[in-house]
């Protein structure tokens, strides 16, 4: 599987590049075909980041997650 860094998925924000992509626990997801996640925005969220911290806000699970495709790792430390 790719590893890609925190810059790399920053610029899968919907803007820098078409693909729309977010990571959460280390793996990174295409969520580019979400209509939850039109021009890289989901309610305060955007697209590029880890969102791994941030679920705990969310009215929903972890499980959302599993409708996406894996397309990578996040590496770690960077």
């Amino acid at each position: 599987m790719t590893e890609f860094t925190k810059s790399q998925l920053a610029l899968r924000n919907g803007n820098d590049k078409p693909e729309v992509w977010v990571a959460f626990r280390g793996l990174i997801y295409d969520v580019t075909t979400s209509k939850m996640w039109r021009n890289g925005k989901h309610y305060e969220h955007w697209a590029g980041q880890d969102l791994t911290d941030e679920l705990k806000d969310a009215p929903h699970t972890e499980r959302v997650f599993e409708k996406f495709k894996v397309i990578g790792t996040l590496q770690s430390g960077n």
